[in-house]
Order: structure tokens, then C-alpha cells, then sequence
């Protein structure tokens, strides 16, 4: 119950941030909501002195949270609408398990935001009462992160730490067809 209460807490107060600073405000780690994610797609050295994936493990999406000290992976399922955030360690290779719930995602299109919960869904190695990987069905959320103009966020939790980290926009130069 004090773990529910806690998820609350923390889901009340991203609300009340995004709704009272908007797209502008500063996250914990410094970073504005409008500063992009690396959108390389090859390996790329940083000015850190290591390689980054161009995609995640699940070949999904990468989002850096905390300065590197991990990364999330963002699958999106476009037949069945589902999407997933995965939780990763610092080089994107591995599976992080969290004591979180659920994840929060901020949207924010025409002016306005709407926030989507991803759900716990525990992976067969995650240890009890942990996940590393976080599911929504609902299909709004994949049909926004389609979008264009849409600004999105991911907000978790780890080891007592808030972290957030802007999910980069869907690259529409890949080889299959969207039903409109």
C-alpha cells in the first residue's frame, strides 16, 4: 500500500510540473523538454570516449536518462498498437529492473498534454516485485508518437532518483506503410 501511495505521489507531482512549467522546464538532470535525444543510427563515439548503440537490444527507440546513467528502449508494436519502455543500463545493452508500478509518458501536440501510464510487465528474470520492461494497449499513445509534431517524455523512478528523458520523434523514412 505505501508503494501505491509513493507511485501516487510521484505521478501527482510530474503532473503538476509538466502542467505548471510546460514544455520548457528543467528536468532534474538540466536538460530542457526541447532538447532532442541523440538521432544517430549508427554507432557514434561521444565526447565521453565510448560507442552508443543506434538502437536498443529490443530494436527499439533509445532514450537517455540522468546523463547516461541509464537508458530507456521504446518499442512500438504498430499492428497491435501496443508500446513498451524497457529500462536499460548505461550502454543500452542490458536490462535494468526497477521497484516502480509503472512508468508515466508526457505528450504534449496542439498545445496540449496528455500523459499515459505503462504498466509493470515483468520479464521472466526480473526479480520479484521489479520490471524492466513497462506496457500500455492503448493505442493512443502509439497513433501520438506517429505524429510529427508531438513532444513526448518518459518519468521514472530509479533507486529513489526521478529521472526524465525526451523520446525522440518516429523516423518516417523507414520501409513500411501506415494505415490512415
Amino acid at each position: 500500500m505505501n508503494n501505491i501511495f509513493t507511485n501516487c505521489v510521484t505521478l501527482a507531482f510530474c503532473l503538476m510540473s509538466f502542467t505548471f512549467n510546460g514544455c520548457d522546464s528543467k528536468t532534474d538532470q538540466g536538460k530542457s523538454f526541447d532538447e532532442a535525444a541523440p538521432e544517430d543510427v549508427t554507432m557514434v563515439e561521444d565526447d565521453h570516449g565510448h560507442d552508443h548503440p543506434s538502437e536498443g537490444p529490443h530494436h527499439g527507440s533509445l532514450i537517455e536518462l540522468g546523463k547516461e546513467a541509464y537508458h530507456a528502449e521504446l518499442v512500438h508494436d504498430e499492428n497491435s498498437g501496443s508500446v513498451t519502455i524497457y529500462v536499460l543500463d548505461s550502454g543500452a545493452t542490458k536490462n535494468v529492473p526497477i521497484k516502480a508500478e509503472s512508468v508515466l509518458v508526457n505528450t504534449k501536440h496542439d498545445g496540449k498534454g496528455q500523459q499515459f501510464i505503462l504498466s509493470a510487465s515483468r520479464e521472466a528474470n526480473d526479480p520479484e516485485g521489479q520490471s524492466s520492461r513497462f506496457s500500455t494497449q492503448d493505442k493512443a499513445l502509439g497513433e501520438l508518437l506517429e505524429e510529427h509534431d508531438v513532444e513526448a517524455r518518459l518519468v521514472l523512478e530509479i533507486e529513489g532518483k526521478s529521472y526524465s528523458g525526451k523520446i525522440p520523434a518516429h523516423d518516417h523514412d523507414h520501409d513500411h506503410k501506415h494505415a490512415h
